[in-house]
C-alpha cells in the first residue's frame, strides 16, 4: 500500500462519514449543534491480501473529530493506533509506512442547507467531499457513506458497501515494499478494501 493511496482512501471512507452525519441532521444548523465522534466507538477497518491467498483485518481505534454547525468538518486518525494483530507488524507499519506521522488529518465542507434532516430511526446515503492530509501531502478524497439516526443526539455512519483503496493513489507503494521485503512475501495487496464505523453524538455549539 502507498503511502498517500492507503491514507488517502482510507480516510475519505472516514470523511464521507462525518459528512454523513451532517446529512443526518439538517436540522443541526438551525439548532446551532455540534457532532462529536465516540472514540472508544468508532474505527476504520483495512484489508490485505498476502502471497494471493490470505487474507487479513487491521483497524485504526483512534478516530476523533467533529462537525460544526457550520458545516465544518475535522477528523483526526491517530495513526499510532494501528492493530494489525501481530506486534512487529504495527512496529513496521509505523516505521516503514507511515514514518514520522503520527496523525493523518481530514478536512471538508459540508453545505448545511442542502441537507434535510432525518427522523430518528431513519437512514440515507450521502457522499463527501474533502482533504486527507497525510505525511506532508494532501489528497482529495471522496466516499458513499450509511447514515442512520439512532436518536436525537446520536448518528451512525458506516462505509456504504466497501470502499477500495489503491495504494499508489496516496504515494504508499515504497513503503508497502519495505514491508513485503522484509517478510519475504512473494505479494502484497495493492488495493485494499475498508470500512469505516463512527459513533457521534450531538451537543449544543458552545456547550461543553
Amino acid at each position: 500500500m502507498s503511502k498517500q493511496n492507503f491514507g488517502g482512501r482510507l480516510a475519505s471512507g472516514i470523511l464521507a462519514g462525518c459528512a454523513g452525519l451532517i446529512v443526518l441532521s439538517g436540522a443541526s444548523h438551525a439548532e446551532e449543534k455540534i457532532w462529536t465522534v465516540e472514540p472508544d466507538h468508532s474505527s476504520i477497518a483495512f484489508g490485505s491480501i498476502k502471497n494471493d491467498a490470505i487474507g487479513e483485518s487491521h483497524h485504526f481505534s483512534g478516530i476523533s473529530g467533529t462537525v460544526g454547525s457550520d458545516g465544518q468538518v475535522k477528523i483526526d486518525i491517530d495513526l499510532t493506533s494501528v492493530e494489525t494483530n501481530i506486534d512487529i507488524r504495527n512496529e513496521r507499519m509505523l516505521e516503514f509506512v507511515f514514518g514520522d506521522s503520527a496523525t493523518a488529518t481530514l478536512n471538508a465542507e459540508v453545505d448545511m442547507d442542502d441537507v434535510s434532516a432525518l427522523e430518528v430511526g431513519d437512514s440515507t446515503v450521502t457522499d463527501a467531499f474533502g482533504t486527507l492530509s497525510l505525511l506532508g501531502a494532501d489528497v482529495d478524497v471522496d466516499a458513499p457513506l450509511f447514515v442512520t439516526r439512532l436518536s436525537e443526539d446520536r448518528v451512525l455512519v458506516t462505509t456504504d458497501g466497501m470502499a477500495m483503496l489503491n495504494i499508489a493513489d496516496a504515494e504508499l507503494t515504497g513503503g508497502i515494499d519495505k514491508l513485503q521485503e522484509i517478510a519475504e512475501l512473494d505479494s502484497i495487496t495493492r488495493v485494499s478494501p475498508v470500512t469505516l464505523r463512527l459513533f457521534l453524538t450531538a451537543t449544543d455549539d458552545g456547550e461543553s
